[in-house]
């Protein structure tokens, strides 16, 4: 399988819902991701692309998603909430040649751009890329413009954010992760930094699957690829529910509403 024959797996037609579970690597106890298996069957239930997780999760539940529509990405960045002032700063903790054999169909790494250790994320993220691109394995880009450090050009909307995607495209991502930037002009903007899939995250579980969809409904609109949404999922009430939600609406064209109440959220 070429490179081409995985991304057309992971983001068919440019869109994807992915599902990012990695955050029990970095804070734990985590609401939501007590119950591994269960929660990667009900996802594969729902139909989402893909699974995002640290590699010990993809190796040891990467069968799961066997012969199913659903594949697995490796994330190969991590930092704890026990770092003190490193908290953010996202080592790498692994490389690409090893993702295969563990289940996986591609890779993934973060940079916090405006942190003190953005520098040093940002050469991880374009050797693990480099790596990728050796072995015909898709990269994606967790991006997010904060830090100490962020200095967005005068007039930017979204406050750094447009920069932090065409940062994840010049560094060989085929799609990247970005934040709601709180409007659709700013969202726009966003996603026609670069010419790769943009994927709209979650944010922090709000219990409010109503407010979620209507805000990927927004991002949808203005051209966004789908979500990459971990919280806003396995926290919530319904998480297969909220995971079909999202698949009807990238893949399907339903709306907020539709979605909401055909899924019983």
């Amino acid at each position: 399988m070429n490179k081409a024959d995985r991304l057309a797996r992971i983001l068919p037609q440019n869109r994807g819902v992915w599902i990012p579970i990695d955050h029990g690597a970095s804070d734990y106890p985590n609401d939501g991701l007590e119950d591994l298996e269960g929660l990667i069957r009900g996802l594969v239930r729902a139909g989402v692309n893909v699974i995002l997780a640290q590699k010990g999760v993809v190796n040891h539940y990467s069968h799961l998603c066997e012969g199913t529509s659903t594949q697995m990405v490796v994330h190969y960045s991590v930092s704890t909430r026990h770092a003190g002032q490193h908290t953010s700063t996202k080592v790498s903790v692994g490389q690409a040649d090893e993702t295969l054999s563990r289940g996986g169909i591609g890779v993934s790494s973060q940079v916090n751009m405006g942190s003190e250790e953005e520098p040093a994320m940002i050469e991880r993220m374009g050797e693990l890329n480099r790596q990728a691109h050796l072995l015909d394995l898709p990269a994606f880009g967790m991006v997010y413009a904060r830090g100490t450090n962020l200095n967005p050009v005068k007039g930017d909307t979204t406050q750094g954010q447009a920069h932090a995607v065409r940062l994840a495209f010049e560094l060989g991502c085929d799609a990247a992760k970005s934040v709601w930037t709180g409007d659709e002009a700013s969202f726009e903007k966003v996603v026609r930094s670069a010419p790769i899939p943009v994927l709209v995250a979650g944010g922090p579980a709000s219990g409010n699957g109503k407010e979620t969809l209507l805000m990927v409904e927004r991002a949808l609109g203005v051209g966004g690829g789908g979500v990459c949404m971990g919280r806003q999922v396995f926290a919530h009430s319904k998480p297969e529910a909220m995971a079909k939600a999202l698949v009807m609406m990238v893949h399907h064209g339903a709306s907020a509403e539709e979605a909401f109440e055909a899924c019983e959220l």
